[in-house]
């Protein structure tokens, strides 16, 4: 019995150094450090990652309802991270304000009662309002606001172009916006081209649909102020 292990573990031990040399004649060992080497991923030097804040919190564990009135709640610390918010860079277009022109409070009345005047002597054939000038709307946005309620009896329900004809008789496309009830494209070249200024007003009387007749009251200048 003996002599037939100490026969086996020579037999093994024969195998081993056969194969010992078989491996080293093939050079596998070479060629599997070779394979890991090129197959580990190497960190990519220009792209780097900000830690995120980390923090601990006691949280209970979740357990069936049929069972969460018989015994005391088990708790669990579990790791929360923060995300790590980056501000956003604001960039601010300064405008210039110089030369601003504001009309005082008598001057604005003075204006808008003469433009009533105009209004009442246009007859009621064709619905008309009165528009007192602002300056976000002559110098500003740009932006004028019609009365909702005349836009919605009067004006189109979608977007579209209206005509505002001045009272040489020349006109000027404006895009209404029906939502926002006000005109927005356009409308800076007609304040433009007829030097608009705060305390203007202006009546406005739709002699069809789309098309605006407009009169212009200028505001007393020597009742306004420059500001510079």
């Amino acid at each position: 019995m003996v002599m037939a292990k100490v026969k086996y573990e020579a037999v093994r031990q024969q195998r081993l150094e056969e194969n010992k040399k078989r491996i080293e004649e093939l050079h596998l060992p070479l060629l599997s450090q070779a394979l890991k080497d090129s197959s580990s991923p190497k960190p990519s030097p220009m792209k780097k990652t900000k830690p995120r804040i980390a923090r601990t919190e006691v949280v209970p564990v979740r357990r069936s309802l049929r069972f969460s009135n018989k015994s005391a709640p088990e708790y669990k610390e579990i790791t929360v991270y923060d995300r790590v918010h980056i501000p956003r860079r604001m960039t601010h277009k300064t405008r210039d304000l110089s030369n601003r022109v504001y009309a005082s409070d008598q001057a604005r009345d003075i204006a808008m009662k003469k433009a009533e005047e105009i209004e009442s002597s246009l007859g009621s054939n064709h619905p008309s309002f009165v528009r007192s000038m602002l300056p976000s709307h002559v110098s500003g946005g740009f932006w004028l606001g019609l009365y909702s309620d005349f836009c919605r009896r009067r004006l189109p329900r979608n977007d579209g172009v209206v005509q505002l004809v001045d009272e040489e008789g020349e006109e000027w496309p404006v895009v209404y916006l029906a939502r926002k009830t006000g005109l927005s494209g356009g409308w800076k070249k007609f304040a433009v081209d007829h030097n608009l200024v705060d305390g203007d007003a202006l009546v406005f009387q739709l002699i069809k649909p789309t098309v605006f007749k407009v009169f212009i009251v200028r505001v007393d200048s020597e009742t306004i102020k420059v500001e510079l």
